[in-house]
């Protein structure tokens, strides 16, 4: 399940950080309400030279570096790595950065909670609000993707021949769709369509299972099923190749949903001192992306970065992507977080008593960044 955003368990060098609250207002990326509103294993950081937002922060680096591990899979919205590692900012702060690959999600999860994995790029999941109600030591403590209204990057993309029987959502009844995983974020994120619609994804037969977003965007092509969960880039893929229709905007059914997150592992909520400027440099690379995207700000600079050092190779591709909303102030968003642990609650995957987003996010990271770095508007 959007595995894209999750990474082999390896080794973690020596060891920063822990709870509050935030929220991402509903408003364009750059803003961020106060935490009251609530709303392949080896690649090293280095790259280039400094930011065009102060090439220094007012911290100095540790000395000596220290070793922080990410689990990762280097796909388009794992910009706030990616940029900083390849124009230094993390090198700057005296992180060094390693990438591990996971081959599932709870995997990623188990090395978090025992040390071998400091950081993981990743999604909600029952096993890590397991875990975290067992008080190990780990908290979501930044975003990593959410639907900007308009531009969703993970949304339901119908087969083309059938978009037009699809006016409203009760018309999905019976139609044949596509998640990677059950009890993940697909399904939540399939069940609240469905839901508009009165429907559930446990009260329809015809919900597939396959095995990765490139298998969805085939089976759209041979006609196997009719709709299916992407991201991108396979749906601006399926939109190119003439056999996906993007259908309905992800803020008419998902207004508030936090795709992807980041989660601070034991080791590094050991390491403040780590924890915190590995913040900072996550947020001014997400300052550069927002420039980009949002602000057609050295664009061209970053498409062909990412291009460069992401999964997708082809600079034309990345451009006409739809962007992952990556908010580069920080905060993820609490209503995001609070639906989904309701969701697993539901369905009786979670254990010990009620769970609340302000027990799971941990925002002190993020504050001590904008402290260094300001807000950005």
């Amino acid at each position: 399940m959007l595995l894209l955003v999750a990474g082999g368990c390896g080794v973690r060098g020596p060891g920063g950080g822990s709870a509050a609250t935030g929220g991402l207002p509903a408003g364009g990326p750059g803003a961020a309400s106060a935490p009251s509103q609530g709303a392949s294993a080896g690649v090293t950081a280095g790259g280039a030279g400094a930011s065009a937002q102060a090439s220094h922060t007012s911290l100095p680096p540790l000395s000596p570096p220290a070793r922080v591990t990410v689990g990762m899979k280097a796909v388009p919205s794992d910009a706030g790595a990616l940029i900083g590692m390849e124009k230094g900012y993390y090198r700057e702060l005296g992180i060094e950065i390693e990438r591990l690959d996971f081959k599932t999600g709870q995997d990623m999860i188990n090395a978090l909670a025992t040390g071998h994995l400091d950081v993981g790029f990743t999604v909600t999941a029952a096993g890590l609000f397991n875990a975290m109600s067992r008080n190990v030591k780990m908290k979501i403590v930044a975003d990593k993707g959410y639907n900007i209204p308009g531009k969703g990057y993970y949304r339901l993309v119908l087969r083309k021949d059938v978009a037009s029987q699809v006016r409203d959502f009760k018309d999905l009844k019976g139609k044949r769709l596509a998640i990677v995983g059950v009890g993940s974020l697909d399904e939540i994120a399939l069940d609240r369509i469905l839901r508009k619609g009165g429907l559930t994804t446990r009260n329809n037969p015809d919900i597939k299972v396959l095995s990765s977003f490139p298998d969805i965007v085939v089976a759209l092509a041979n006609g196997s099923i009719d709709g299916g969960m992407l991201i991108e880039p396979f749906v601006q893929q399926a939109i190119q190749k003439g056999v996906g229709d993007p259908w309905k905007d992800p803020s008419e059914y998902e207004d508030n949903a936090q795709i992807a997150i980041i989660v601070y592992g034991t080791s590094m909520i050991e390491r403040p001192d780590v924890a915190n400027r590995f913040m900072v440099a996550y947020l001014r690379s997400l300052r550069d992306y927002n420039d980009a995207f949002m602000k057609n700000k050295n664009r061209k600079e970053i498409v062909d970065l990412l291009a460069r050092v992401s999964t997708v190779k082809d600079a034309a591709l990345m451009d006409s992507m739809l962007p992952a909303g990556l908010n580069p102030n920080g905060y993820v968003r609490m209503k995001g977080i609070q639906s989904d642990i309701d969701w697993y609650a539901e369905r009786g995957m979670l254990q010990g008593g009620p769970l609340k987003a302000e027990d799971v996010v941990d925002n002190r990271y993020v504050e001590e960044a904008l402290k260094v770095l300001g807000r950005y508007e």
